[in-house]
């Protein structure tokens, strides 16, 4: 199994998971041509930052080994969609406060990451110039 398809794999099973403990999961899809939301399209916010569709056990779906293809609804008209596997960045559940992220390693707006920091080489102590400090515990917003 290659990264990807292990990655996208992993994206499906965390998916699966949440869904069975709280009946709905919430998912952030990058703008991308291979993405279909019906005749809507995304917005010029949305090709920027990506939209959030929200999944609930409820619906009929079908998620393979390419994505997702659902009817979703947005305001009072539905869409014929299908969601590439590589667009989704985020799957995530608010109601049990965790997010799964596989952001791609050129900074995406709106996607929340770690902070990171780099040192600068002391003059008395060994070069820490290539040290990369995450600090996981700080949010962006």
């Amino acid at each position: 199994m290659d990264v990807t398809s292990g990655l996208n794999s992993l994206k499906r099973h965390v998916f699966f998971e949440l869904m069975g403990l709280t009946a709905r999961v919430f998912i952030l899809v990058k703008h991308s041509d291979n993405v279909i939301l019906g005749n809507r399209g995304f917005s010029a916010p949305e090709k920027e930052n990506g939209i959030v569709l929200v999944f609930n056990s409820g619906m009929n779906f079908i998620w393979d080994e390419y994505g997702i293809t659902a009817t979703l609804v947005f305001g009072t008209s539905a869409q014929k969609c299908f969601i590439p596997i590589d667009s989704i960045i985020s799957v995530y559940s608010p109601e049990l406060n965790v997010q799964f992220v596989a952001a791609p390693l050129a900074p995406v707006s709106g996607v929340p990451g770690p902070e990171i920091k780099t040192e600068k080489k002391d003059d008395d102590g060994p070069s820490k110039q290539n040290v990369v400090k995450v600090d996981f515990t700080k949010k962006r917003r």
